[in-house]
């Protein structure tokens, strides 16, 4: 009987201790590579039943982990057992969460018991939020061939294909007999992918001369000859070897003959008759 006694309080303080130990949170990362949120979900309480089926409520803290603003995103959140068995699911949103900020949300749903894992799955936007999806557009230029930079990094020749995050966007083109062209582009967040835009390069506004040092000349070549070129320059002219020059893009001219109307011819002046009078 004494025996029974000293077990009684130790069996009382394990199942107490059991009763009020906390479940490991169940942390997510979405998505699986590059990871853009960090969802940590809670432990699942119970707040009601109905045919069998339980309402479970959890915490969530959402991080956000990159350096944009997360406007909204929401996801499928499907409960599963030991056995990736689906219990039950729910709907998850997330809105304005500032870069590197988190914060706790509340999520509830319905299962027919407790899980043991979870599966996240997209409610929009592929599950990326908006403010950091990345949306494909062909950038095509006329002539083709023009050295694309999208925010001053080097993206490849035109046509080319460039994945873009919603916002705005600086390009630049530059192609080799022609003036650089730049032109600001806004993408919104939520254009159906398989969009392009067309930029027409146009004409340069001077002649350029390439110096085989490196150094460009911009201005109106004058003349050139096997031997040299001149080449004005904020109206002074230069002359250089041939042998130092790289290369020359002339811009189009376009020349005009005016026939200029000749002057009248002007009226002989009338005969003097000078005769000699005769005595």
């Amino acid at each position: 009987m004494s025996r029974r006694v000293r077990l009684l309080p130790v069996l009382l303080i394990l199942a107490f201790t059991l009763a009020f130990a906390k479940k490991p949170d169940l942390i997510m990362m979405w998505p699986p590579e590059n990871p853009t949120l960090k969802l940590t979900f809670g432990t699942f309480h119970e707040v009601g039943s109905y045919l069998g089926k339980l309402s479970l409520v959890s915490d969530v803290t959402v991080q956000n982990l990159t350096a944009k603003v997360m406007p909204r995103a929401s996801f499928n959140v499907s409960l599963l057992d030991r056995n990736n068995v689906r219990l039950g699911n729910g709907l998850l949103i997330i809105e304005d969460l500032n870069p590197g900020q988190s914060a706790k949300v509340q999520f509830q749903c319905s299962s027919v018991g407790q899980p043991a894992m979870l599966n996240l799955a997209a409610h929009n936007s592929g599950g990326v939020p908006t403010s950091t999806k990345a949306i494909p557009i062909m950038i095509v230029s006329v002539p083709p061939g023009a050295m694309l930079k999208v925010d001053d990094q080097a993206m490849g020749m035109t046509p080319v294909t460039v994945r873009m995050l919603g916002g705005t966007h600086n390009l630049e083109l530059h192609k080799e007999g022609y003036a650089d062209a730049k032109t600001p582009l806004d993408v919104n967040p939520d254009e159906a992918p398989g969009g392009s835009i067309t930029i027409t390069l146009g004409g340069l506004a001077s002649d350029t001369v390439e110096l085989r040092d490196g150094s460009i000349l911009n201005g109106d070549v004058l003349s050139m000859s096997l031997e040299s070129v001149v080449i004005k320059v904020q109206e002074k002219e230069q002359t250089f070897d041939r042998n130092k020059i790289k290369k020359i893009f002339l811009v189009e001219r376009t020349v005009t003959h005016v026939t200029v109307p000749e002057a009248p011819a002007k009226p002989n002046p009338p005969a003097v008759n000078s005769q000699t009078p005769q005595r």
